[in-house]
């Protein structure tokens, strides 16, 4: 069975068949996902999902993308959402300076305050850090955060970088640019790595693997990632998809 760490089934991409979507992830051998949330409205829809569907979990976070009218009211509600059953993290949180005219400095008000939200809560947090390696570092280092744990979602930073979240405990999020041909510095990191802190994520509805780049993606399309992670470490697929189950339960924290 495949564990999906990373979905986004409440985008409204999925609005017009997701029933439809959900069913054929479970006929195709997707055991779990855990639905993530990206701002107050997501997070809430994906905690609806999560009560809806018995496969189905949920994190509460906001974006770094989506922190421009955050208020400390907004981090006792995530707070009370982060109390229910099936919520399993805080995230996604953290960095995002990929586009122009951001306010860094906001950005980083909210991670850390969302960091001290997991703390608070004692949930697992789920980062996002894109093209702000060293921000992302030194505010996780500062804050201690390998006593949170977690998972570094989709990850795209070099071997050295690896190595840092790895001997901090985190796992490293592995989807569909695994199986890009230019995606050198990843399957690097992903030979390196060991098995035990790898998990499997689609990041859906985005990055969608070779041969379905550029579509829709979708838990269903994990198989792809995982013949990749197979080929790459020299064991079978099937080895891969029992290690990284095991890992998404260790690192959400859940039985078995």
């Amino acid at each position: 069975m495949i564990f999906d760490t990373h979905t986004h089934y409440n985008d409204e991409v999925f609005d017009g068949d997701r029933e439809e979507v959900l069913k054929r992830i479970q006929a195709e051998g997707v055991g779990r996902v855990v639905d993530i949330g990206a701002s107050m409205e997501s997070t809430e829809a994906a905690v609806k999902l999560s009560e809806v569907y018995d496969f189905i979990y949920a994190t509460a976070g906001v974006h770094p993308s989506d922190i421009d009218r955050l208020a400390e009211d907004d981090m006792e509600r995530l707070k009370e959402i982060a109390g229910k059953e099936k919520v399993v993290a805080i995230g996604e949180i953290g960095l995002d300076y990929h586009y122009e005219n951001i306010d860094k400095e906001l950005q980083k008000r909210w991670f850390v305050r969302q960091l001290e939200l997991a703390r608070e809560v004692g949930l697992p947090v789920c980062i996002h850090s894109r093209d702000a390696a060293k921000d992302t570092l030194d505010i996780m280092q500062a804050a201690h955060s390998e006593e949170i744990g977690g998972v570094i979602h989709c990850f795209s930073y070099g071997w050295d970088m690896a190595k840092i979240y790895l001997n901090m405990g985190f796992y490293l999020g592995i989807g569909g640019v695994l199986t890009f041909k230019n995606a050198r510095k990843l399957k690097e990191v992903v030979e390196k790595a060991p098995l035990e802190r790898l998990v499997l994520e689609t990041d859906a509805p985005y990055l969608a693997p070779e041969p379905y780049r550029g579509k829709r993606n979708a838990s269903y399309y994990l198989k792809y990632v995982v013949d990749e992670i197979a080929a790459i470490k020299g064991i079978t697929s099937k080895e891969v998809m029992q290690a990284t189950w095991d890992n998404a339960v260790r690192l959400y924290r859940m039985g078995q």
